[in-house]
């Protein structure tokens, strides 16, 4: 049986802004693959540290929303004076994201045990808690649930949504892809060759590395 390392990462708050919105505070219902390939990069110290062919499932599920106030600081070209404003800013409450690994297992093991900078997910502000455990996933069918999965991946269900799977050290260059979540939790059954114990269908995700992103010449 596949061995695996699933990480359980909790927050009381979260937010994760959709960058397709340009001026606009829209929030995303789960995080993209590229902000917990930045969680995973925090707890081994660097993506120096992390090895080029990571990839991982994911997980995510939010007891509540809401909306609150945040202050919000416009770019403007160099010497050009911005004016700060006050916009409205979509959260998500509760949250438990988990993670599965299947590869490199023991440097996972060692990174979340002592991480080497704080965890957050999202925005900077926003720290979570984390937990790692070794795990048997099966080969069978699974449940949806609240699996974020590959857009193409039969049978999926939810909401198709266009994320951000890699970014570039720069932050100039993204990678985008299309997947699938359901908020509320789908019952559907996939076959993503893997499942847990407790019939959590696990869908492996693009790897997440910023050196797959080409420098623009």
């Amino acid at each position: 049986m596949p061995q695996a390392l699933e990480l359980t990462v909790t927050a009381p708050v979260v937010s994760f802004r959709n960058p397709l919105y340009d001026g606009l505070q829209v929030g995303l219902p789960c995080p993209p693959p590229s902000t917990v390939g930045g969680l995973l990069a925090a707890a081994a110290g660097g993506w120096d540290e992390v090895p080029e062919h990571t990839r991982f499932a994911m997980t995510f599920h939010a007891a509540g929303a809401g909306t609150d106030l945040e202050t919000y600081h416009p770019l403007g070209s160099p010497g050009t004076p911005t004016n700060a404003t006050i916009k409205d800013r979509e959260f998500l409450a509760l949250v438990t994201l988990k993670v599965w690994l299947t590869e490199d297992i023991a440097l996972w093991a060692a990174a979340f045990r002592r991480p080497v900078w704080p965890l957050r997910l999202g925005r900077s502000q926003d720290l979570v808690s984390a937990t790692a455990r070794p795990v048997e996933l099966g080969t069978s069918r699974g449940r949806q649930g609240h699996a974020v999965v590959p857009f193409d991946v039969p049978d999926a269900v939810g909401t198709a949504m266009r994320l951000t799977t890699v970014i570039s050290d720069d932050r100039a260059r993204f990678k985008w892809d299309s997947y699938r979540y359901a908020p509320s939790g789908a019952r559907t059954e996939i076959d993503t060759g893997m499942a847990t114990e407790h019939g959590q269908a696990v869908a492996m995700l693009p790897p997440v590395h910023p050196s797959l992103l080409a420098p623009v010449a």
